[in-house]
């Protein structure tokens, strides 16, 4: 009678993986919510009730959810995720985020890494990784599915928490692996194309690179275009793509954020904190601050803060 006994132990691995994950993040974010960690570029979330979509950016990061599940919003894009898939964006991207599985007993936990582009680009030219299946989705935000060599290297890169004086000579060597894998992942195709010097992917994000720090200078699409070495047509096309938003609709989503922080931790006022973005009218600032956060920026701020006291309590 054959023995059917492995037939499942990609699974028992997987889950058993997933279970040392959810209970190492578990036990370093006990009391908090988002945490970052000892190892740069990865920090931890834990949600212990499901929430309404709030607004947020992604930068280009993987995202696990060991325990629990939650969903991006991007556009019209809707991608919810749990312990069976990875979030993976390519670009610094507005979104909206959702808990949607968490609860007291069983809260949403999970991990955020941000991605190294050097070294994928390195990674992908030194390596001889099978060619990518053609990636016809060009979104910014995409998910990918979780296997067990995926999950092991982010084992031991957890591990090494509880290891701090190894994090300097060790770390490295897992995120480049961890890199590596994602390479090797059905999201191989998206990550390669970010990284290929001249494809669309590439120059979107050399153009938002721009964008983040030029957010309150005048935008001429054409000036722009040409710099990423695009048509404007073709750009325009392309960021829109990619990112669920025209270079315009980019650039006003940076500063209102921008506009946002200055209120919320340095103390200006709105109508400073318009000009310092880049707006000539403090009316039309204070039209679209209430369009993107729901309520006039002086109300906003004062909401915020009292929601950070009473979270504090």
């Amino acid at each position: 009678m054959p023995d059917h006994q492995d037939d499942h132990q990609p699974d028992r691995r997987q889950e058993a993986l997933r279970r040392i994950l959810a209970g190492t993040i578990d036990r370093w974010t006990k009391g908090s919510e988002d945490i970052p960690t000892a190892i740069p570029g990865l920090s931890f979330f834990r949600r212990e009730a499901p929430t309404e979509p709030g607004l947020c950016q992604i930068e280009p990061s993987v995202v696990l959810a060991v325990q629990g599940a939650k969903r991006i919003l991007v556009g019209e894009g809707n991608y919810a995720y749990d312990s069976r898939n990875f979030l993976i964006a390519s670009l610094d991207i507005p979104a909206s985020s959702q808990v949607l599985d968490a609860s007291p007993e069983r809260p949403c936990l999970g991990l955020i890494m941000q991605l190294d582009l050097r070294m994928l680009a390195e990674l992908g030219a030194q390596t001889h990784l099978p060619p990518p299946k053609d990636c016809s989705d060009r979104r910014g935000v995409a998910l990918g599915t979780v296997t067990p060599s995926l999950l092991e290297p982010f084992k031991r890169l957890t591990d090494l928490l509880e290891e701090p004086e190894a994090i300097e000579a060790l770390a490295p060597l897992v995120l480049r692996e961890i890199h590596y894998r994602l390479l090797d992942s059905d999201q191989s195709g998206r990550l390669r194309q970010l990284t290929a010097v001249g494809s669309q992917s590439f120059s979107v994000a050399r153009a938002i690179g721009w964008l983040k720090a030029n957010y309150a200078s005048q935008l001429r699409i054409e000036e722009l275009a040409d710099r990423v070495h695009m048509s404007p047509s073709s750009f325009h096309h392309h960021f829109r793509l990619l990112t669920a938003m025209t270079p315009l609709q980019y650039q006003k989503w940076l500063r209102l954020h921008e506009a946002r922080r200055l209120m919320l931790t340095e103390g200006c006022d709105a109508t400073s904190a318009a000009y310092e973005v880049g707006y000539e009218s403090p009316s039309q600032f204070s039209r679209e601050y209430s369009k993107l956060f729901g309520a006039p920026p002086r109300r906003d701020v004062i909401g915020l803060r009292r929601n950070a006291v009473l979270a504090a309590h």
